[in-house]
Order: C-alpha cells, then structure tokens, then sequence
C-alpha cells in the first residue's frame, strides 16, 4: 500500500464545493444570468419558472408612465438649462426600473428615493412640481413625506438604507403590513451605510427590498473599479438575504421580480436584494461631462435596448397596443410636460423670514435678533419703494 507523502498532500490544491440544495447559501444567491423575458427586440423568452408574467393590465399601464416619465425627464432636463433649476439628474435609459419598482408597492408601503428617482416619484403621483423642488434649490421636498409615504430624495450615497430598514423594522413591531423600498446606485453599495441598513435589515427580518439600479457607473468611476463580485446581486449571500439579478431594461422582468421581492418581505421572510442592470443615458447631472469618461459607441449600443421601445414593440405585437393608442400616451405626456413647464416658469413666492425657521427647536437668542433685523430691513426696503 503506497502512501501520498505528507508534502504533497499539503500542496494539493483545495477543491471549491459548489453550491448544492442542501448549501444553506443555495437558497440565496441570484440566478447566474439576470432574469430576462423581453429581449432586446421585444419578443417575449421562455417563460420564467420563478418569476410569473405579470398581468396583460400592469403592462399598458407600465408602459404608459414611462412614455410620461420620459417626457417628463427630457422637460425637467431643458427647465435646468432655462436656469429654472440648480441641478438636474437624469434617468433616461432607466425607465423600467423607475416606473416598474414603484408599481410593484402599494400606496401604504414607502419608498426611499435617491436624488436619481425623480421620475419614480412622478410615476407615484406625486407633483412633478412638488417633485422639482428640492432640485430647484428650496431647503425642503416639495411634497409632505408622511402623507406621501415617500421619504426626501437623497443626495448623501446610502444613507436612505438604514431609514427604510429601520422605519420597515418599527412598522413590522407595530404590526403595520409595510414594506420599504429603497432604492440604491452601485457606488451606493460601496458605502458603509449599505453594509448597515442591509445587515441590520437581516438580522431583525425588516421587511426592506433593497433595490440596485447598476447603471454601470458612480459619477465618473465604472464597476470593474467597485467590486470584484461576479455582480451586485452576489452581496446579498454575505448577509443571509436572498438576492435576484435582473435586466433592468426589460420591463417586463423588472415589474415580475420586484414584485416577487416586495412579496417575499411582506410575508414575514426579511429584507430582499435585486440587482437591476441598467444605463444611465445622459450624464450623471447636467454639470457632469460624460464624454470624458465613456465613449460614443458604448452609450449608442445601450440606445439599442431602449426598455421604452422594448415594452411596445411586444405589446403591439400582443394585440394590447395600437397607433391610437401609442399616439393617446404620448399626448397625455405632451400635456404633462406642458403643464410642468408652465407651472415652473412662475418664480416661486419666497419669504426670506422663513430662513429662520427650523433651525433650532426653539430659536436662540441671537437667532431671534437676527430675524428682528432683516424684518426690519425688509419693512424699511417696503417703504422706501413705497415713497419712490
């Protein structure tokens, strides 16, 4: 009987144990291949064994606030170019993960928005005015939260992951059937935030899903110089929460696995994490020059796989979409767009007193000199034009 000398067995090479039913990890991990069931064509794949169609309904009503989200995001893009914004950051290209979220929650659930989702928030209801209004550079959203279940839109990266795991946390001790939807970019997930409202989400079983829209880059820095993981959706297993990949520019996949998610949290069993794969289409604000970091020929192959054309192309082919019908859509957004642009042009009523508001919990002071000076100077400026 021979016998492997003890310094050979020490250099032989581990064998890495894959993934099996019985590998606690199994039941986490997203499929290898973002789920599809468009193409980039629009015909419909082989139907997904875990992720059903959703209904003929949701679809034309999907399809629907994207052509208005659209139009919406190309006016919000020329209002800050007219100067009637500070800042704009769009979501062309994003569509389907914008609109197909939020129509995956009810109206009672909350979602926590990026500064990215103003089209999200549109296609929730809420004023396109209201919505503008931080981005026109007021102190404050436009629209009341609490009544909206929407929180602010947020500039800091991540931060709105550990709101919406501890709000999902306190509404499921109180016995309040919610469940919070945060969205997130990839350099998002680089920030430690991430790792907090994620872990801790999965340790109290808050019902989260956290949301990844991997439009390919954070600002000017791509993936490949993020993360070394085969794909976003990957992070999830380190945490315990089952995690899905997705092509997040078919809207039809996008609408299915939101909804898996949202129902999976809702049940009782934790946080969820999708990783939709997207592209961001125009730069990542209207200050930014994408031309410096991206090439021409990379944003015109993604043009291809417009997910606004996608989703038409399959339901006029399904018989739910004709040219009066495509043409009704696209005058309601006209209108939209329209309405927003007249309701912008009016310069907003500001009062400077309300500078002094909020600052404190009770004003200081000096904090109350100080607003008894400009008050003062404001009534002097009044009479002095009166007299004129």
């Amino acid at each position: 009987m021979t016998t492997t000398p003890r310094a050979v067995r020490r250099a032989a090479p581990r064998s890495r144990r894959s993934a099996t039913p019985t590998d606690p990890a199994h039941a986490l991990l997203p499929a290898a291949e973002p789920v599809r069931m468009l193409d980039e064509t629009g015909t419909r794949l082989p139907a997904h064994p875990d992720h059903p169609e959703p209904p003929t309904a949701a679809l034309r009503e999907l399809y629907r606030r994207m052509v208005i989200g659209r139009r919406f995001d190309v006016q919000a893009t020329a209002l800050t170019k007219q100067g009637r914004l500070a800042v704009y950051p769009s979501s062309r290209g994003q569509e389907a993960c914008q609109v197909g979220a939020v129509l995956a929650v009810r109206d009672t659930d909350w979602v926590f928005p990026t500064y990215r989702e103003s089209m999200a928030l549109t296609a929730r209801g809420i004023d396109p005015v209201e919505v503008l209004t931080l981005l026109r550079g007021d102190w404050h959203c436009g629209y009341d939260p609490a009544a909206r279940h929407t929180a602010p839109q947020c500039t800091p990266l991540a931060t709105q992951t550990v709101h919406a795991a501890g709000l999902a946390y306190g509404e499921a001790y109180q016995g309040r059937d919610t469940v919070a939807l945060v969205f997130i970019g990839d350099g998002a997930t680089s920030e430690g935030d991430f790792h907090e409202g994620v872990n801790f989400a999965a340790v109290f079983k808050a019902p989260v899903v956290f949301f990844v829209q991997n439009n390919k880059y954070a600002i000017s820095v791509p993936l490949s110089r993020q993360t070394a993981a085969p794909s976003l959706a990957y992070k999830g297993v380190g945490y315990g929460v089952p995690a899905e990949q997705v092509d997040g520019n078919d809207p039809m996949a996008v609408l299915a696995v939101l909804t898996r998610a949202v129902a999976h949290a809702r049940a009782g069993n934790g946080p969820y994490l999708v990783e939709a794969h997207t592209y961001r289409m125009e730069p990542h604000t209207n200050a930014d020059d994408a031309s410096r970091y991206r090439d021409g020929a990379e944003v015109e192959a993604w043009r291809d796989r417009d997910p606004v054309t996608r989703l038409e192309t399959y339901l006029r082919g399904a018989g739910e979409l004709d040219d009066a019908a495509v043409a009704a859509i696209a005058a309601e957004a006209e209108a939209y767009a329209a309405d927003l642009r007249e309701r912008m042009n009016l310069a907003p009523a500001v009062d400077p007193l309300s500078l002094f508001d909020h600052v404190y919990a009770e004003p200081t002071p000096q904090l109350r000199e100080q607003r008894e000076q400009v008050r003062a100077e404001l009534a002097a400026a009044r009479d002095t034009e009166g007299d004129a």
